[in-house]
């Protein structure tokens, strides 16, 4: 669910409505740990939408910082088929994709809305479908 490069450090999934902070982890490694948790990798699911406090900054290289004048950002893996190349990134609004470890440290964001998931095919019936079983088919 993390980044290969965040596997040593603790982790937990990311809960809807709590605030991230993009931190720097041991090995030199950036990604969003929660407030009153800074040791603890948050782990979002591709599809994750987040709104941050302020413009999105991230590292152009040793020296620039970047703000592309956005707030928003849409989580997203990338480059799965390389085993070492850093595969959490953001989507942003006008489709550039930044690296999580290139966002610059201490920016907060809050989860907006997690992924809809793939519901189990003997997931629990709706009222309306359970009512339905009950009622003869002539009747429907």
């Amino acid at each position: 669910m993390c980044d290969y490069s965040l596997h040593a450090v603790a982790s937990r999934p990311a809960k809807v409505g709590e605030m991230l902070i993009t931190t720097s982890f041991s090995g030199g490694t950036r990604g969003f740990a929660a407030e009153g948790e800074p040791n603890v990798a948050v782990c979002l699911l591709p599809g994750t939408e987040l709104a941050f406090d302020q413009d999105v900054k991230h590292n152009q290289s040793w020296i620039w910082t970047k703000a592309p004048n956005f707030r928003v950002a849409r989580f997203r893996k990338i480059d799965q088929h390389n085993a070492y190349r850093h595969h959490d990134a953001l989507e942003l609004p006008d489709g550039n994709v930044v690296l999580v470890t290139h966002l610059s440290s201490g920016q907060r964001a809050s989860v907006l809305q997690l992924p809809v998931t793939h519901q189990p095919e003997h997931a629990t019936p709706t009222a309306e479908e359970h009512s339905n079983r009950n009622t003869p088919a002539s009747a429907i």
